[in-house]
């Protein structure tokens, strides 16, 4: 299986403070990985590194086998990206904000199908500042894949929304996955991670602590669910 995104060595200071710290990751074709660590790790740092929108002092990143810097405009063709902030101009409706994000392509998906598919069709006239908040989650997945991308980057999707609405964004993200989907994605809900997840890696002040699939973490720890494996590795990391 081919390598959609590679990371070696990334190096991203500010300052002094070194937020990325000789990160090494890769990423398979089909594959949900899973960045986790606690606020502050470097998670949203390193997509922002792996997309070209942040420079770094060191190591090389290649994703669909493009550099972000150099070939931004070609990758973001192939790319689709929801970051944590996403803002609204206005009043903007949904069906507008739809076909301003499909005008920036060569060749966008038919953005009234993927409404239909995200039940979203009956917002087409709703201002987007109207929406509830799984609704609004939902919509910036949709933006996302209207370029048709072969990864999607998702940065802390369902944070701040409720039980029901975390689970109609991974219905919808459950759904990508069995079409064979890349996806790309933080998360500090380790029962989403673990529904969602192929494999994970835990990093901690920018550094990697350990990757593996999410079965073989669990395996290796002394507990049988995910969250109590990642705090394991979290205290193993304190305690060294």
């Amino acid at each position: 299986m081919e390598d959609c995104i590679k990371v070696k060595n990334l190096n991203k200071s500010y300052g002094n403070r070194v937020v990325v710290n000789n990160l090494s990751l890769t990423v398979k074709k089909g594959e949900v990985f899973g960045l986790l660590g606690p606020n502050g790790a470097g998670k949203s740092t390193t997509i922002d590194c792996i997309l070209g929108l942040k420079s770094f002092e060191n190591g090389s990143v290649r994703v669909l086998g493009m550099n972000p810097h150099t070939d931004r405009k070609r990758l973001f063709e192939r790319v689709g990206v929801q970051l944590q902030s996403s803002s609204y101009q206005g009043n903007i409706r949904v069906g507008e904000v739809c076909e301003e994000i499909a005008a920036l392509y060569q060749s966008p998906a038919d953005f009234r199908d993927l409404l239909v598919q995200f039940k979203l069709d009956h917002y087409v006239k709703q201002p987007v500042a109207k929406l509830s908040g799984g609704e609004k989650q939902k919509l910036s997945v949709l933006l996302a894949l209207i370029p048709q991308p072969e990864v999607l980057f998702l940065d802390e999707l369902t944070t701040g929304l409720d039980t029901v609405a975390r689970r109609e964004v991974w219905q919808v993200l459950t759904a990508l996955k069995e079409n064979g989907l890349t996806l790309f994605l933080t998360s500090h809900y380790m029962d989403e991670v673990e529904v969602l997840c192929d494999r994970v890696c835990i990093i901690n002040r920018g550094k990697a602590l350990v990757t593996d699939t999410v079965p073989e973490l669990i395996l290796k720890s002394p507990y049988k669910r995910l969250e109590e494996a990642y705090l394991w590795v979290m205290k193993e990391e304190i305690a060294i």
